[in-house]
């Protein structure tokens, strides 16, 4: 090391691999799963067909679909041993330290937890995928319920996002909320070499298992700079105050005098801006469409009016789009998920991803191993 070495804090601008699982495609400002712009998938596929698709490249025809299917189905209740763990965890334990400690477990108890083999891999992440709408529902039900309390079962003739949304609630979902509810699976699946994403290659690189290159991904999604922003978008609009009985037009006056407010005071606004896009979000159309059908199925105009304010105000004062982060918030927040609840959500979608992820590494591996440029004293005598 010199000292014209040039430091790129963040690794920002370092490209360190390839991947064939996602990009953002420039010139249409797209994101792409495998060649696929993600608006595309959630506009015509189930979810359950785009962890196909992350996971082998191309999308299942209607045996695969259907025995992928199966897997996740017979894997989707909530085990006992994960159950037992959480009802020993304080109610209060953020609900993203529940879930990691869930896939730890998992992965502990799991027969084939060091194998390695490709048909290895694909079962782990196929099973992981089916467990964790059990943990993300529980995690809710025990919270609401001040402690432990009985799961509600799975039902085989319910799909993966109807099930999700069963076991969290105890009844069947109206299919725009079912709907709602597929799209942001969809679009929170993958995201290239986010943070979470790449710790969980930095894992893999090492060897060691899917399970813990998962809890690894899930303790860096926990970070305020990296997860989180959906509930903060839920958290601005708890600040600003919502009020169903108000109009659009009042709540979007509202909302409007806050960002003015918030921005002159400098105050940091989430679910703004993204490091990646910088002429918007190209995931936001899809699911602010998804937001709308649910708006319109409750009747809660007032949610639109607030979304409006901050959104019109953010544009005119620093020209900065909304992220998935900022449909997402209001989508969850109808739904009935509780605001600690979204963060979650988002690790039920992006386990696709960071698996996918985890067996590309797999595939053609190196150890990640950066260097560093010293800048403590120079060597010295201990007197």
């Amino acid at each position: 090391m010199t000292d014209a070495t040039e430091i790129r804090k963040g690794l920002a601008g370092v490209v360190v691999d390839t991947t064939a699982i996602s990009k953002v495609n420039p010139d249409t400002n797209s994101l792409l799963y495998r060649g696929y712009p993600v608006q595309q998938l959630a506009a015509t596929q189930p979810f359950e067909a785009v962890a196909y698709l992350l996971w082998n490249g191309e999308l299942p025809d209607a045996d695969q679909l259907e025995r992928l299917r199966a897997t996740e189905r017979a894997h989707r209740g909530l085990d006992d041993q994960v159950k037992a763990t959480l009802d020993r965890l304080p109610v209060d334990t953020h609900p993203m330290d529940a879930v990691r400690t869930a896939v730890s477990i998992l992965g502990a108890q799991h027969p084939r937890a060091e194998e390695s083999s490709v048909e290895a891999e694909q079962a782990k992440a196929e099973e992981l995928f089916a467990a964790l709408p059990a943990v993300v529902a529980y995690e809710q039900r025990r919270r609401r319920a001040g402690g432990p309390t009985d799961p509600i079962a799975p039902r085989d003739d319910l799909d993966y996002s109807q099930n999700f949304l069963w076991m969290t609630f105890g009844e069947e979902a109206p299919e725009p909320v079912v709907d709602a509810f597929r799209v942001s699976m969809v679009l929170y699946a993958e995201h290239s070499f986010n943070a979470s994403t790449f710790t969980a290659r930095v894992i893999t690189s090492t060897l060691s298992d899917l399970h813990s290159a998962v809890v690894g991904a899930i303790g860096a999604l926990k970070g305020p700079l990296h997860g989180g922003a959906n509930e903060a978008v839920m958290h601005t609009f708890d600040e600003i105050g919502i009020r169903p009985e108000e109009s659009e037009t009042e709540a979007r006056e509202r909302a409007t005098a806050w960002m003015e407010q918030a921005l002159a005071d400098k105050k940091k606004i989430m679910g703004f801006g993204h490091r990646v896009y910088k002429n918007g979000d190209s995931r936001v159309p899809t699911m602010k469409q998804a937001l709308d059908a649910m708006i319109e199925h409750y009747g809660r105009q007032e949610l639109l009016g607030l979304y409006n304010g901050l959104e019109q105000a953010m544009a005119e004062a620093k020209d900065i789009q909304p992220n998935l982060d900022y449909p997402a918030g209001p989508t969850y927040h109808l739904m009935g998920f509780d605001t600690e609840l979204f963060t979650p959500l988002f690790i039920a979608a992006r386990v696709t991803g960071w698996t996918a992820h985890v067996m590309e590494q797999r595939a053609s591996n190196s150890l990640i191993r950066p260097l560093s440029a010293y800048n403590g004293p120079d060597e010295r005598t201990v007197s």
